[in-house]
């Protein structure tokens, strides 16, 4: 599982990363990929400390989903 979680963090990275560069488009686009996969983890995790990792991701998702959609709003 630690594979997968360290993945993921690079992957958050990148949405950071995006998010700074006012990239909206490739923002949106990886946080859905990342919310995918963040969905399958959570399905098929078994050990509670994987799930409580797992759950800090998935609110961390959705905070920068509404910075790009603020972000949206004001380069519109």
């Amino acid at each position: 599982m630690s594979q997968n979680i360290s993945g993921i963090q690079a992957q958050v990275q990148t949405i950071i990363d995006l998010i700074a560069q006012k990239n909206v488009a490739a923002a949106s686009i990886k946080l859905s990929e990342v919310n995918d996969l963040l969905d399958e983890l959570i399905d098929f995790s078994e050990a509670g400390d994987d799930l409580i990792e797992l759950s800090r991701f998935q609110v961390l998702l959705n905070h920068l989903q509404q910075k790009v959609e603020v972000l949206k709003t004001e380069l519109n």
